[in-house]
């Protein structure tokens, strides 16, 4: 594990937006964190470093939003409404192993729908409204590389 102590929301959009360059197809990126952690914000990064240029909000409604104009399409998830159950329903097998990357926020409540290897990534912050202690846990060697790189 490694953990990164970012500044500002800036800080946290240029790390995504960074680590966007190793991202490929079929890549999972896990966030965990609180509301207001900087989950949002790091996928805002992750979707400029794919070239995406629509707007990126939380998909907490509708849990998953397609941005398909990017190099390679981003689908950001928010499983925060599945506290009670039913991630199992939503086909997320398809988006994992599909075209795309998928940003999966709050996880937690979709676990057993994740596939062996991704890349984790908990938000955690700090007595600094602005700052945030980034926390990375590889699963599999490409993601293990890509935080190697940081």
């Amino acid at each position: 594990m490694k953990q990164l102590t970012l500044n500002n929301s800036n800080e946290t959009i240029a790390l995504g937006k960074r680590m966007a360059a190793d991202l490929r197809p079929g890549d999972v990126v896990v966030l965990n964190g609180d509301l207001g952690a900087g989950k949002t914000t790091f996928t805002k990064g992750i979707a400029k470093g794919l070239g995406i240029k629509e707007i990126i909000k939380s998909p907490t409604f509708t849990i998953i939003h397609e941005y398909q104009d990017g190099r390679i399409p981003l689908y950001h998830m928010d499983a925060y409404r599945l506290e009670n159950g039913g991630a199992e329903d939503l086909g997320l097998d398809e988006y994992f192993d599909g075209d795309g990357v998928s940003v999966v926020e709050w996880a937690q409540f979709a676990e057993d729908e994740l596939p062996d290897e991704f890349l984790a990534i908990t938000f955690k912050r700090t007595d600094d409204e602005n700052k945030r202690i980034l926390t990375f846990d590889p699963r599999g060697q490409h993601f293990q590389q890509m935080v190697d790189q940081l």
